[in-house]
């Protein structure tokens, strides 16, 4: 109530002594509305409303620490504001105990989007940490330093606002404060307390001159701030505001007509570009309407595949992958072709299915194709014979081998330009590079500007790209062509016919020769109930040329067995982790 009361009195003796200046008194007749030396009044139109700086929420507690150390007995404080805007500061201070440390106000929220930088600068008589202000001398000690950014116009004015005192972690007995400038005064205020304090100070008033302010606090207490409040005619000096970018979310990303216009057109400009290089790099070379439709792999009763493509080779083909599909039909097609026997394992009703292949003497390994003769080596590694579940150790370290020995053979056949592996992880990482960039560039603007949404363009441009890498291989036309054969051949297949005109001596070779091709396309259990429906003299066998099984077995259940070695096979392949899974 007294600090109120000081306020109020301190109001009526301004407007005395600048009913008493004519200089003063026409002066003051010009300050925008609200902008008078009543203390309640500036309170009212929010011209006190100024945000506490930024400081840790222990500084009321270390204040009291500091408060039983020592006292700052005055602060006399001189202003000198110069024509280019930059106030000068020279603070005398008494005091008892240590130098103290004051927090200087070096930030306020301007607006909704901007804090108020002021700078310090030129300092003089102590050192500054951050906003953190030490005396270095002992009582008394004298403080020089510069302040650029206290000076806002507004409009047909400019106001001069600096928290002059205050910020110690002690109580002071006496502040004083001394504002000279360029030109007349035409308002004055000062508060007291709090930084957003609307209780005016102990005294104010001008000198005769009209150039010159005088301030006066008693008993300011540990961390209050004395703000003194100076208007000026506008063009009084240069001085502006410096106004510093907040980040808040709810800013960083924008979406207004501007921003959504431009992310639009960056996103139909990127994604594009990714849609004319997929176009252009991307797609298979085509192939004539003729090269199309159901093929039959028989020729002269013998058996001819499109193109001669291997089951390996197909199914690289068809999805442009080394699959663990294309090295269990491989397996299948060397058995099929004399290469290996699969001998199924008798088992009880809970023991797990097992199978051993075995290497068949007088095999011609040399015709084998690179692929082959790598997966050949991988499986048997110098063993006549292996169980199914032991295919670990080597055979999964020179998987590895088998799946480069493919995708160089579909370069090697022409159906490539690049290795399809390669041509993928190229455009994939340029997605990924492009994505990472789009990140940072997106973290760049929103923490600088308010266009934080424009850096979404690119990363979803560059996602796409990452996503669309794996489609990025593309089929020459002998490829291409070599593909409308084999998708032919998968017609005929999925359709099982068995062709009347093939005798019944070749019929269990012949359809044999199509199961490897029914594990690429997914149709063993067709061509496996088709093989073993058939012999040689029409009736029921026990085993296969390249497939035998336990006692008690027959052809009857060579279809599960079958579709249980394919499963088991794949998995145990997966299991390596050197293949590309279905």
């Amino acid at each position: 109530m007294h600090r109120a009361a000081r306020g109020l009195a301190v109001a009526a003796a301004l407007a005395l002594t600048l009913g008493a200046s004519p200089a003063l008194a026409a002066g003051a007749a010009t300050v925008p509305a609200g902008r008078t030396t009543d203390a309640a009044q500036a309170a009212q139109a929010g011209r006190a409303a100024v945000t506490a700086p930024i400081t840790g929420p222990g500084r009321a507690a270390g204040a009291r620490n500091a408060a039983a150390d020592g006292r700052v007995t005055k602060d006399a404080v001189e202003l000198q504001l110069r024509p280019d805007g930059v106030l000068h500061v020279k603070e005398t201070l008494e005091f008892t105990g240590t130098g103290p440390t004051r927090k200087l106000v070096t930030r306020t929220r301007y607006d909704d989007g901007h804090d108020r930088v002021y700078q310090v600068t030129n300092l003089r008589g102590g050192t500054l940490r951050g906003d953190s202000l030490t005396v270095t001398g002992r009582s008394p000690a004298t403080l020089e330093y510069d302040v650029k950014g206290a000076v806002t116009p507004l409009g047909d004015a400019q106001e001069l606002r600096w928290y002059a005192v205050g910020g110690w972690p002690v109580p002071v007995e006496l502040s004083t404060v001394k504002v000279t400038g360029p030109a007349q005064l035409q308002s004055l205020s000062c508060f007291a307390g709090v930084l957003s304090s609307a209780i005016g100070c102990t005294a104010a008033s001008p000198d005769h001159t009209g150039t010159t302010a005088d301030f006066e606090q008693q008993e300011l207490g540990a961390n209050e701030v004395l703000t003194v409040v100076v208007g000026y005619p506008a063009g009084a000096t240069k001085g502006a505001p410096i106004l510093q970018r907040r980040f808040e979310l709810s800013n960083a990303f924008t979406l207004n007509t501007v921003t959504g216009g431009a992310l639009a057109g960056l996103l139909v400009l990127l994604l594009g570009g990714v849609g004319l290089l997929y176009w252009t790099r991307g797609r298979d070379a085509r192939v004539v309407g003729h090269e199309s439709g159901a093929l039959d792999a028989v020729q002269n009763g013998h058996f001819a595949p499109p193109d001669g493509v291997r089951p390996g080779q197909i199914g690289t083909l068809v999805d442009e992958q080394a699959d663990v599909v294309d090295v269990t039909a491989t397996i299948v097609d060397l058995a099929v072709r004399g290469y290996l026997r699969i001998d199924e394992q008798p088992r009880q009703t809970y023991d797990a299915p097992d199978w051993t292949l075995v290497r068949l003497p007088g095999a011609q390994v040399g015709a084998l194709m690179p692929y082959e003769r790598a997966l050949y080596d991988a499986i048997f590694d110098g063993r006549d014979a292996v169980p199914l579940s032991q295919l670990t150790g080597t055979f999964a370290a020179n998987l590895g081998k088998v799946r480069d020995a493919l995708y160089r053979d579909v370069v090697t056949q022409g159906w490539f330009a690049r290795r399809p592996d390669t041509v993928r992880t190229r455009w994939t990482t340029v997605g990924v590079v492009l994505t990472f960039a789009g990140v940072l560039a997106t973290v760049a603007l929103a923490w600088f500007t308010t266009y934080g949404v424009l850096g979404l363009a690119l990363i979803i441009a560059g996602a796409a790209l990452a996503v669309g890498g794996q489609y990025m291989p593309a089929k020459t036309a002998r490829g291409s062509a070599a593909l409308a054969h084999t998708l032919g051949f998968r017609e005929y297949l999925a359709r099982g016919e068995i062709g009347a005109d093939v005798p019944q001596a070749q019929r269990v070779e012949l359809f044999s020769r199509y199961l490897p091709y029914a594990v690429i396309f997914d149709s063993v259990d067709r061509w496996a109930r088709v093989v073993s429906s058939v012999t040689g003299n029409g009736q029921q066998a026990d085993n296969l040329y390249w497939y035998h099984g336990p006692a008690e077995w027959d052809l009857s259940k060579f279809a599960d067995s079958m579709r249980t070695f394919t499963t088991t096979t794949s998995g145990a392949i997966s299991a390596t982790r050197q293949l590309r899974s279905l």
